[in-house]
């Protein structure tokens, strides 16, 4: 283990990552030695033309987690096994042409939704949201309603009835909180999964789940099961964050102060520079290196795990030459990840649908709405892997429940 290296975690991931990114770079430059729970090293790759390099390249740097050569020293109870899996029959294990015919089938599923009917999803379950809380003239936007939205539209996209939703939302969130309730969480969303799949053997519907069936491939169950949890675990929490990160640039930044009296133009531009600046997923495991190679100016031996530093990517100072600017339409940031391995587009605009539309509801039906609390007393979840707040306090003049 590298003496110098820095661990990844602990309060400063939550209270200034911008920071500790720039001072990982200056002390140890764009490929920074970490030590992950129990002492593991790892490598965090935090310059944005090496992180190009590692997402381009899916041989040399791979992202079959068999190749780890730190297997032997990982105990069964390790807390970040759910984060980094020994090799797990779903598409963010599989490489090669086996990925690329998996991709495919998942991209065609979400490519047929229909955006007028996704959007349509999207306001009744957040007017219903906005309902609940909108008649008090105060509420927590983070616990009340972006962590609740995103999983109800994509529980009702792959094929769950609208009764199903509430406990889908629960079990995720579990499972993404990683406490006691994790792995209850877990069954019960696989549990769910599994009965969605056979349900849509027998009646197949108009519906994400039925047409991942349809597809000829050879795909079991348990490689689709597994697929769905991951697409519904990377289509919820970013996505909530997304929202939520968003709607606090615009109650705490002068810049996008128009955003909130309807300026819509705004709330695009707030979504796109939380994608640089604040970005939901920050660091993501990972890739292993298949031999011995140079990255960055280091020796990577055949086997390490490289943690894909997206946020710190995105602050590269030299693509980032005035920090200060704002980033405009530019969307070159690697918040959707990069190369073979990226979430799919259909997949993106989907989150981008479910959290615009999320924004402007909020927007259109609190028109008064501001910040309850200092914003320097907002605080964050306590990880190294995805930014959000934990609580989003905002006060408003109550009005009637549609």
């Amino acid at each position: 283990m590298t003496p110098d290296a820095v661990p990844l975690g602990g309060p400063r991931f939550q209270t200034e990552p911008a920071r500790l990114y720039r001072e990982m770079r200056r002390d140890h430059g764009a490929v920074t030695p970490v030590v992950l729970d129990g002492d593991v090293p790892a490598w965090l790759v935090v310059g944005y033309r090496e992180l190009h390099q590692v997402t381009g390249d899916p041989v040399l740097f791979s992202r079959d987690s068999d190749l780890w050569n730190q297997w032997d020293l990982i105990p069964d109870d390790w807390p970040l096994l759910p984060m980094i899996g020994r090799k797990q029959p779903s598409i963010l294990y599989t490489v090669g042409e086996r990925h690329r015919e998996r991709a495919g089938m998942i991209s065609d599923a979400l490519e047929a939704v229909d955006p007028f009917e996704l959007r349509g999803h999207a306001e009744r379950f957040a007017d219903e949201l906005i309902d609940g809380l909108c008649t008090s003239g105060e509420a927590d936007l983070i616990g009340q309603y972006a962590m609740l939205l995103p999983v109800r539209v994509l529980a009702r996209l792959y094929g769950f009835s609208d009764e199903e939703g509430p406990g889908l939302v629960t079990a995720l969130n579990d499972m993404i909180d990683g406490r006691e309730r994790a792995i209850a969480g877990q069954t019960h969303l696989a549990t769910s999964m599994a009965q969605l799949l056979a349900d849509r053997k027998a009646d197949p519907a108009d519906d994400v789940v039925s047409r991942m069936l349809q597809d000829k491939s050879g795909f079991t169950d348990e490689e689709m099961m597994n697929d769905l949890m991951v697409m519904m675990a990377a289509g919820h929490q970013p996505t909530a964050d997304w929202i939520g990160n968003s709607l606090r640039l615009m109650l705490t930044d002068d810049r996008f102060a128009a955003s909130l009296f309807g300026g819509r133009n705004s709330v695009a531009e707030a979504m796109n520079e939380v994608l640089w600046e604040d970005t939901p997923s920050q660091n993501i495991a990972g890739r292993w290196a298949s031999r011995d190679t140079q990255l960055g100016g280091r020796r990577i031996r055949a086997g390490d795990l490289l943690i894909l530093g997206l946020q710190g990517a995105n602050s590269d100072p030299q693509v980032r030459t005035d920090a200060s600017a704002l980033t405009g339409g530019n969307n070159a940031h690697f918040s959707f990840g990069h190369g073979e391995h990226r979430c799919p587009f259909p997949a993106q605009e989907i989150a981008e649908v479910i959290a615009r539309t999320g924004i402007e509801v909020v927007l259109d039906r609190l028109p008064d709405i501001d910040l309850a609390v200092p914003a320097d007393s907002l605080t964050r979840r306590p990880s190294p892997w995805l930014r959000g707040l934990t609580a989003l306090p905002v006060r408003f003049t109550p009005v009637p429940a549609l």
